[in-house]
C-alpha cells in the first residue's frame, strides 16, 4: 500500500509539483526509514508497530515554494508571519533563516495483549490502525527550529494495519491476532502539528573530541487524529556529534535532518553518541483510544489527560549514513490500562 502511494505521488508530481510544490525535488536531502516496534521490549501489544518513509530537503529558497509550503509559512515565525508567531519563534533575526520542507508516509498499529479475543478486553488497548501522509515545513536559525506539519490519513481497514501485521507474522511464524474486525472504523483524519526546538550546547561539540548538545522542545497537535500539547528535552553526548539530529522515535515531524544552522563543517567521517530524553503530554483527544470524531463507536477506553515518557539510546554515523536506536518507557495512556507500554525505535537515514 505504501509503495502504491509512492508511485501515485511520483506520477502526480509530474503534473502538479510546480503548482503545489510539496513533493520531493532533485536537490540535496535526507532520506530516512523509521521503525517503532514493541518486540524490542519482548511484547506484542499496545503501540505495537509504526513505520515511516520520509524525505526532507536541504536548504531551499522560500520564493520557490509551492502552495502548501506558502500556507504553512504564515505560521512559522519569520518576518512574513503574524506578530504573535514572530514573538514566539525564538529566532535571533530573520536575515539568516533557512528553510526545509518534507514529505512522509506513515503507518501506525495498535493491538491488545490478548491476541485470541475477538474484542479487546477491558484494560487492554483497542485495535486501531492509521495510514497517512505528512507535508512539513521547517524554518531554523542557529538556536531555534520551528516545524509545521499537515497530516492527512485514515483509520480503520483502509489503513491496512491488519494486512501489514499478518504479513509480518506469517514471515516470522507467529500467531495472528483475531480481533481486527473490532478495530476502530474507517474515518478520514486531518491534523496540524507544530513543533519548536531550542538549541542546548553544554560542551561545544568540536571535531575529534567529546561534546554535549541537545534541545528543549514543545509541540502542539490540533485535529481529528490527535489533539495534545507536549513539552520535553533531548540531550546528545559523544564524539564527532553529527550536524544531523537523528531523532529515532517516530514522533510527529520527526525527520532526520540538521535542525539548526551552524558554521561547523562535517569533517570527520564517523560519529558515535548517546541520547537521553523526556517528554510530557497533555492529551485532549486520541482517536486510537477515544474513537472517531464523526462516527458513533465505543472503544471501551478513555485516554488519560497526562502521559509521560523517558527514552534513551545511541547513534552511529559513517559518512552519509546514520543509524540510531532509542528505547522508550511510557506511562499508562488510558484509564484502567493493565500495563504501561514500552517499545524500541530504529532509524536509518542517508544524506542524498
Amino acid at each position: 500500500m505504501l509503495l502504491g502511494i509512492l508511485c501515485a505521488a511520483a506520477a502526480f508530481d509530474c503534473v502538479a509539483s510546480d503548482r503545489f510544490g510539496f513533493l520531493p525535488d532533485k536537490g540535496d536531502a535526507n532520506l530516512s526509514f523509521y521503525l517503532d516496534n514493541d518486540l524490542f521490549a519482548n511484547t506484542d501489544q499496545n503501540y505495537t508497530n509504526g513505520i515511516r518513509l520520509s524525505w526532507i530537503s536541504g536548504a531551499r529558497d522560500p520564493n520557490e515554494f509551492g502552495r502548501v509550503q506558502r500556507w504553512l509559512k504564515r505560521l512559522n515565525g519569520d518576518s512574513e508571519s503574524r506578530a504573535l508567531f514572530r514573538k514566539l519563534s525564538g529566532f535571533s533575526g530573520h536575515e539568516t533563516l533557512e528553510y526545509n520542507y518534507g514529505f512522509s508516509l506513515t503507518q501506525l498499529m495498535f493491538t491488545p495483549e490478548d491476541l485470541l479475543a475477538p474484542v479487546a478486553p477491558r484494560g487492554q488497548r483497542p485495535y486501531a490502525g492509521w495510514l497517512g501522509v505528512d507535508l512539513s515545513l521547517q524554518t531554523k536559525d542557529d538556536r531555534a527550529l520551528n516545524a509545521l506539519g499537515l497530516a492527512i490519513g485514515t483509520t480503520g481497514p483502509h489503513s491496512y494495519a491488519e494486512e501489514a501485521q499478518n504479513f509480518v507474522h506469517d514471515i516470522r511464524g507467529l500467531d495472528e491476532f483475531q480481533g481486527w474486525d473490532s478495530q476502530i472504523p474507517n474515518e478520514a483524519t486531518l491534523n496540524l502539528y507544530s513543533t519548536q526546538r531550542r538549541r542546548i550546547i553544554l560542551n561545544d561539540p568540536g571535531w575529534g573530541r567529546f561534546g554535549i548538545d541537545g534541545f528543549t522542545e514543545w509541540r502542539m497537535a490540533l485535529g481529528t487524529f490527535l489533539t495534545a500539547v507536549n513539552v520535553g528535552s533531548l540531550i546528545r553526548f559523544g564524539w564527532n556529534l553529527p550536524l544531523d539530529f537523528a531523532d529515532a522515535r517516530l514522533s510527529v515531524t520527526a525527520y532526520s535532518h540538521q535542525p539548526f544552522t551552524t558554521s561547523r563543517k562535517q569533517r570527520a567521517s564517523w560519529s558515535l553518541y548517546g541520547v537521553v530524553g523526556a517528554l510530557g503530554s497533555v492529551v485532549a483527544h486520541n482517536i486510537t483510544l477515544d474513537g472517531p470524531v464523526f462516527r458513533n463507536f465505543d472503544t471501551g477506553t478513555s485516554s488519560r489527560p497526562l502521559v509521560g515518557e523517558l527514552y534513551a539510546g545511541f547513534g552511529v554515523r559513517y559518512r552519509r549514513w546514520n543509524f540510531s536506536y532509542v528505547h522508550t518507557y511510557r506511562s499508562k495512556e488510558f484509564e484502567g490500562q493493565d500495563d504501561a507500554p514500552s517499545f524500541g525505535s530504529l532509524t536509518l537515514s542517508y544524506q542524498l
